[in-house]
């Protein structure tokens, strides 16, 4: 499991101008069962994503697809974590 925490470098109304590709971004990865929540901090300065994949490396070709990666909107970090503990309804989809 993965914690990829964005934190914006650009202005707002340019993470805006990408918003709506960020977003069918993030469904491609929802439908792939990568991605398992995600949304904005507060106060707005970035985004954290829980994820799943099998490699730190896929992951990061992963992210590499994001408009907020391509267009150098945002700082990346990734944080690797074994799960131990989760709610039962989420052990449907959790590899």
């Amino acid at each position: 499991m993965f914690v990829i925490e964005l934190q914006y470098t650009a202005p707002l109304e340019e993470i805006d101008k990408h918003m709506s590709a960020h977003v069918k971004y993030l469904q491609k990865y929802y439908k792939a069962d990568v991605f398992l929540i995600s949304g904005r901090k507060v106060p707005r300065t970035g985004g954290l994503i829980i994820a799943q994949a099998d490699s730190r490396e896929i992951l990061e070709m992963i992210i590499a697809d994001d408009p907020f990666h391509k267009h150098k909107l945002a700082e990346f970090t990734i944080t690797e974590f074994l799960s131990s503990q989760s709610h039962p309804l989420l052990k449907q989809i959790v590899r």
